[in-house]
């Protein structure tokens, strides 16, 4: 009788849902209230900025111009003057006087002209008919710099600009700043042409641009002293601090930038803008209060926090009402849930799969034939260099050589992409990592040579991991090539061993990790390094950074099939300069015998590759393509055996029925006419319980090997082979007594 959960549970659940519900009628809106008050905040200062760059134009354009019309006017000065020198004017003071008010009768934004002899003596003025005789202007901070710096430039040309602070006038008591050109005869200096400035002009057109956009503008000198500002500074603060903000940014950005700061005019805080006046040493500035834009923010905030309460308690009452409902519908929505979780765990799923899936399905799909191409070629090559002997031509014998060494070269190419994909079979015994790395060290020493310093670190009390032995030796081994190659002028290369435990922080944000307990081994170089968008490219296949021909970019490949294949998780950590770590680690293996030590794999006997192997003994060999089969037959009959062959599954089963001295079946894992080879092997037990059995494949299937590790019980040997490997694996069964 089946048992059902009591009604009142489903419906306590439903109703806790909707009561989270109805709380996430309060909160969710709140949060989205927040996020999106936060994003208006953002969009805000973005526009205020925005705003404050095309005024800040505008601002540097008006002055510009502004500072183009005085140097016209200088020109103009500069021209009355031609033909003679400063002195020379005292005598046509009358006539200059009245050119240069015409000039500033023309122009509003000009307080005076005026100009002075060397002597600091003024000649004549625009605003006054008759200069004070007794009056001298050495004292001012413009003559100065004019005396100061001499230039051999004739008097009909204007000499350096100069741009003075803010004064007061001696005659007639107006402010205004001076914009001041040097003038030189052929002797030196002649004298200086001035143009005096009113910053009420600009500071007129400051307040239309503030009542406009609410932007603060100013005009400043770099050395801080200003020139003109709406609003107008207090009284005292003419200028601003050396060590201020702006006087940063300048240095920081001399032609134009932002900063935010907390104004000495009024305290207030600001965004401000800088643009700086091209050959003048002057700087406009236009700022918008922090404030202001708060205020505008929250407004906006406010006008969405009106229409949204309204609606968030509708949505309240609402979800009240449907919790007094819940009784009726908390089944449908557990299943709602539950097909909502499904969905959302195999769409992550999916995601992560799909880059070994699409390199699955390319490297699946030519494996078995590129195998059974190999398999005939490296059969036949073994074959000819087998019988050849050793007194056969040692040109021969090199070519023959050389072909296999290519032959098997392209058969570690199409494995490691078998290992990337993960559908290499694997063979796992329990295994002692420290007791692989301690026999791989002098394999490490004569392969990498003796500009390469190799040390293990083996960690005491190590825990066993289920692994394929030889395939964590091949791993291991491709490591530490790759560390070799990255140290070219010598270095060192160091394997630990370490118990570890990856917690469930580690595995939430790393890939099919599964927290818990794993065993660590690291291979660390003291090599170049790799920068960060090699690391996120280093698994890739066919990537590599060594020169063309050097590397074929499946080796660290390999390496991660194997591991994320074997249950467990590879990590590369990196910098340039600072060498390498590769970290693999694997699940730890529990299982141990009871006598505590681990299930070695037994050594296999020597290779037996006489024809003793297979003296009294009949094998049927199975193989749907004739050139493989054709080398497989070879191989045996030159092992000693009797061989008998077959097509495909049906006639192999009538060949066995036919001989019973068949003591042994070589069949291939893929077969055509709907009988695989695990299915021929199945019903040729039944027939033949005492018959041994060895599979050949060049790519993996579901027939012998389920998620990637062989089933129990099963002898395989991979494509493409040679005699001595299936001689070793054949005296390795009949040692088993198979």
């Amino acid at each position: 009788m089946t048992r059902t959960a009591p009604a009142g549970r489903d419906e306590g659940a439903a109703t806790r849902l909707l009561r989270a519900v109805a709380v996430g009628t309060i909160v969710l809106p709140a949060l989205l209230f927040a996020l999106f008050t936060w994003q208006g905040w953002r969009l805000a200062l973005d526009e205020t900025r925005a705003r404050l760059s095309g005024t800040a134009d505008l601002v540097l354009e008006h002055a510009i111009k502004v500072f183009e019309t005085q140097e016209l006017v200088g020109a103009q000065v500069a021209e009355m003057l031609r033909g003679s020198d400063v002195d020379g004017a005292r005598a046509q003071a009358d006539t200059l006087h009245l050119r240069l008010q015409s000039l500033r009768q023309r122009l509003s934004q000009i307080e005076d002209i005026w100009i002075i002899d060397a002597a600091g003596r003024p000649i004549v003025a625009a605003a006054v008919p008759t200069v004070p005789a007794d009056m001298d202007v050495r004292d001012r901070e413009y003559f100065r710099f004019h005396f100061d710096h001499a230039e051999g430039r004739p008097a009909t040309e204007l000499g350096q600009t100069y741009v003075g602070p803010v004064i007061r006038g001696r005659v007639r008591g107006a402010t205004f700043f001076q914009i001041t050109w040097r003038v030189a005869n052929a002797a030196g200096f002649d004298g200086v042409i001035v143009v005096s400035v009113r910053p009420g002009y600009f500071q007129e057109f400051y307040a239309r641009l503030a009542a406009e956009t609410g932007f603060n503008a100013t005009l400043i000198r770099q050395d801080g002293s200003i020139l003109a500002r709406y609003p107008r500074p207090a009284q005292g603060l003419e200028a601003l601090p050396p060590s201020g903000r702006l006087a940063a940014a300048i240095a920081a950005n001399p032609e134009s930038g932002e900063f935010r700061a907390v104004s000495i005019f009024d305290g207030v805080e600001r965004i401000v803008r800088y643009r700086h006046l091209p050959r003048y040493p002057v700087y406009v500035t236009t700022a918008a209060a922090v404030e202001t834009i708060r205020q505008r923010w929250l407004a906006d905030a406010a006008s969405h926090l009106a229409f949204g309460v309204p609606v968030t308690l509708a949505l309240f009452v609402v979800t009240l009402f449907a919790l007094a409902r819940t009784r009726r519908e908390s089944a449908a929505l557990a299943r709602l849930r539950a097909e909502s979780r499904l969905r959302e765990d195999t769409e992550a799923q999916l995601r992560q799969s799909q880059k070994m899936d699409a390199i699955g399905r390319l490297t699946g799909g030519v494996a078995h034939d590129f195998n059974n191409l190999l398999t005939v070629v490296t059969g036949n090559l073994d074959l000819a260099l087998r019988r050849l002997g050793d007194s056969g031509d040692p040109r021969v014998r090199r070519g023959i050589t050389g072909a296999l060494e290519g032959a098997r070269r392209a058969a570690t190419l199409t494995q490691r992409l078998l290992a990337f994909a993960r559908q290499q079979p694997l063979d796992p015994k329990p295994t002692d990592a420290n007791r692989l790395v301690a026999g791989m060290s002098d394999l490490l020493r004569r392969t990498l040579g003796e500009v390469v310093e190799v040390e293990t670190v083996l960690a005491g009390g190590l825990w066993p991991v289920f692994v394929d032995g030889p395939q964590l030796e091949n791993a291991l081994l491709n490591l530490a090539v790759n560390a070799r190659d990255a140290m070219a002028d010598g270095g060192k290369l160091t394997i630990e061993t370490a118990n570890a435990h990856l917690d469930e922080a580690y595995a939430r944000t790393h890939d099919e990790v599964i927290a818990g307990q794993y065993v660590l081994i690291a291979v660390s170089d003291t090599g170049g390094g790799m920068p960060p968008e090699v690391i996120a490219r280093a698994f890739d296949p066919f990537f590599t950074t060594k020169p063309l021909g050097e590397g074929t970019g499946l080796g660290l490949s390999q390496v991660y099939g194997f591991v994320k294949q074997s249950g467990g998780h590879v990590k590369i950590y990196s910098e340039p300069g600072q060498g390498t770590a590769v970290k693999i680690y694997l699940p730890r293996h529990a299982a141990a015998r009871r006598d505590g030590g681990l299930d070695q794999p037994a050594d296999a006997p020597a290779a037996a590759t006489d024809r003793a192997l297979g003296r009294g003994r009949t094998v049927l060999v199975v193989e749907d393509d004739p050139g493989v089969r054709a080398v497989s037959v070879e191989c045996l009959a030159d092992l000693g055996y009797r061989v008998l062959e077959a097509g495909d599954g049906a006639a192999a089963l009538d060949i066995l029925d036919a001989n019973p001295a068949i003591t042994l079946l070589f069949t291939d894992v893929i077969l055509p006419h709907g009988m695989n080879g695990r299915h021929l092997a199945d019903e040729a037990r039944r027939r033949r319980p005492d018959l041994a059995v060895l599979f050949t494949t060049g790519y993996t299937q579901n027939a012998i090997v389920h998620n990637g590790m062989l089933d129990a019980g099963v002898d395989m040997i991979g494509k493409p082979f040679t005699i001595g490997e299936v001689a070793r694996k054949l005296a390795q069964m009949q040692g088993r007594g198979a």
